[in-house]
């Protein structure tokens, strides 16, 4: 399984052959791409005009004696200088329409890719940074595609334009430029190379204050519980003035880099205008060549010093886009075979582990589940027991196909899940998690989330069943009423019988139960319970059980250990051969009468 490099740790890269992946999604739009180059080509061949028109204007406009001449060329010059901003205008609108739709084609791109990867990819490779590479990277890469891209184009375009042009005005004075270009552009791309370096780093120390805000707020019960505001504040006060003084070595660099390109810009430009001079003098050019030259030296040290600045944007960009393909090329482990098999209807819900051995992908010497053998019977309902590490979960994991085992293999209806697709599979499997997962959205809208073409009267049958109308009534909005990312508003208990809702929607097979009354009072425990016993009739279910009201219902319960079975059997008869069992109930269940019957 591919593991990511954290981008912060990874040098950039020194080609810009990543940026070639970004082809395949522009060639979806080529026609406004192909509008976007003519729109590009027009508008630098406009400004190249303007220096022609402007030698005109000065040799015969100011310099003739022909005034509707002079008001002919200025006509003209205008004229062109309208066509520029028209081309420019289409331009900017045209390549900012391509990034922002380019980047959100990788951005939809990324995300259905890595929803498609199994539980242990955002394991190894951690979901912050898959969300920064969706994120940062792409908005990145929308820059670049959007202004820089075009803009580092259209000056090279315009670079070439001038200096042949520059060429073709006064060779000798264009010998002169070229000599001294080493002497202005070197000193510009030191302080430039500086600035893009610092540039870099004030961006890490900006994250850095927001990662230390981001934490401290989203943990403020346990700051102020602990009295620890004191100390957070200094600690973000010290990222703030450490971004502060990276940020002014920054803006210090840039004055310098500001000034000095300006200095030496002047001072070329009065060097040209010497010697022009003294060739107009001389009569070896005209007052209105001179004036194009000057216009053209300009453009070209103006398009060099913007192609030196968006070069490093450029090699970051293609950084970004290295780390976006790198999930992109990521293939899921747990995918359908090529000619998966369907399950035969009405689904039984049967369930076996046969020999199954696992280890989790992080720590592949350490088996969680060692030769495990388990058979589940359709429409029985087993609960697992056994101490925390004991492998309960992984077992659900397994089920549910989120991990395949190293060896042995794992059935249902008598199919091994490797030979079906998952998500026919997880359509027939509930699952109620100790730590129910909500989304921003409304009550029905998670409910819904069982079964997303369930109608309204079906939500609501789910709610009522589940015990949540009688919370979910006293809402502003009842079922309507947004409940907050990860449903925030509501307490643990309200959210645990949303969730149950969710799987009573879903009406599944086989229900896979994760302790999901833990989070209830006794008095809500007792009405979900009984609305459990209706939802587990007749369907088979696995309940990881720590309470003796659970285990007491089963039809049958099996005690784990270290990733193997101790011992199956009733309560009472457990109680007597499993001391394990003894213990677990002694201990473990919180009920009072954990003795025998």
């Amino acid at each position: 399984m591919p593991e990511l490099q954290s981008s912060p740790e990874r040098p950039a890269p020194r080609r810009l052959e990543p940026l070639r992946h970004l082809l395949a999604f522009l060639a979806r739009y080529r026609r406004r791409v192909a509008a976007a180059v003519a729109a590009l080509l027009v508008a630098a061949g406009s400004v190249l005009a303007v220096g022609q028109a402007l030698r005109l204007v000065v040799d015969r406009g100011f310099l003739g004696d022909d005034p509707q001449q002079l008001d002919r060329l200025l006509a003209v010059t205008l004229a062109i200088i309208l066509v520029m901003a028209a081309a420019s205008a289409l331009r900017f609108y045209l390549v900012s329409w391509i990034g922002e739709r380019v980047a959100a084609d990788l951005r939809t791109a990324v995300f259905n890719h890595v929803t498609r990867q199994e539980p242990a990819f955002f394991e190894l490779n951690g979901v912050g940074e898959i969300q920064s590479r969706l994120t940062t990277d792409t908005s990145v890469l929308q820059t670049i595609l959007g202004s820089s891209f075009s803009i580092a184009l259209r000056n090279l375009l315009l670079l070439v334009g001038a200096v042949v042009m520059l060429f073709i005005t006064s060779p000798r004075l264009t010998a002169l430029v070229l000599v001294g270009l080493p002497v202005v552009l070197v000193p510009i791309l030191f302080f430039g190379r500086r600035v893009r370096r610092l540039s870099r780093s004030s961006q890490d120390r900006v994250a850095d204050v927001g990662s230390a805000a981001g934490e401290t707020l989203h943990g403020i019960h346990t700051v102020q519980a602990f009295g620890h505001e004191g100390l957070d504040r200094e600690r973000f006060a010290g990222h703030v003035d450490a971004a502060f003084a990276t940020a002014m070595r920054r803006i210090r660099q840039r004055a310098w880099l500001l000034g000095m390109a300006m200095a030496l810009a002047f001072t070329a430009v009065g060097v040209i205008l010497w010697q022009g001079g003294h060739d107009v003098l001389a009569g070896r050019m005209t007052a209105g060549e001179l004036s194009a030259f000057v216009f053209y030296a300009v453009l070209a040290a103006g398009a060099t010093g913007a192609v030196s600045e968006v070069s490093g944007e450029l090699f970051r960009a293609a950084g970004a886009m290295e780390r976006l393909m790198e999930l992109l090329r990521a293939e899921p482990a747990i995918r359908a075979p090529d000619r998966p098999v369907h399950l035969a209807h009405p689904v039984r819900g049967a369930v076996a582990l046969e020999q199954v051995t696992f280890a989790y992908p992080a720590r592949p010497r350490e088996p969680v589940l060692h030769a495990l053998d388990l058979d589940v019977a359709p429409g029985e309902r087993v609960a697992l027991v056994g101490p925390s590490g004991a492998g309960k979960s992984t077992l659900f994991a397994l089920l549910l196909r989120f991990h395949d085992p190293q060896a042995g293999r794992v059935t249902f209806d008598g199919h091994d899940l490797r030979s079906l697709d998952p998500a026919e599979l997880r359509a027939h499997v509930g699952l109620v998690a100790q730590e129910p997962t909500l989304f921003t959205g409304t009550a029905r809208d998670n409910i819904r989330y069982g079964r997303p073409g369930a109608d309204d009267e079906a939500v609501r049958a789910a709610a009522r069943a589940a015990h949540c109308t009688e919370f979910l009534e006293r809402l502003p909005r009842g079922l309507d009423t947004p409940l907050g990312p990860g449903g925030v508003q509501l307490s643990g208990g309200q959210r645990q019988r949303i969730a149950i809702a969710r799987a009573i929607l879903r009406d599944p097979a086989l229900l896979l139960l994760d302790e999901a009354t833990s989070s209830l009072d006794a008095d809500s425990e007792a009405r979900v319970q009984t609305a459990l016993a209706d939802l587990l009739r007749g369907r088979t279910s696995l309940v990881i059980a720590h309470r003796l009201a659970t285990v007491r219902s089963a039809d049958r319960i099996v005690v784990m250990q270290a990733g193997r079975i101790e011992a199956q059997g009733s309560h009472a008869e457990l109680l007597d051969r499993s001391p394990l069992y003894a213990h677990l109930a002694a201990l473990q269940f919180r009920d009072t009468e954990t003795q025998r019957p």
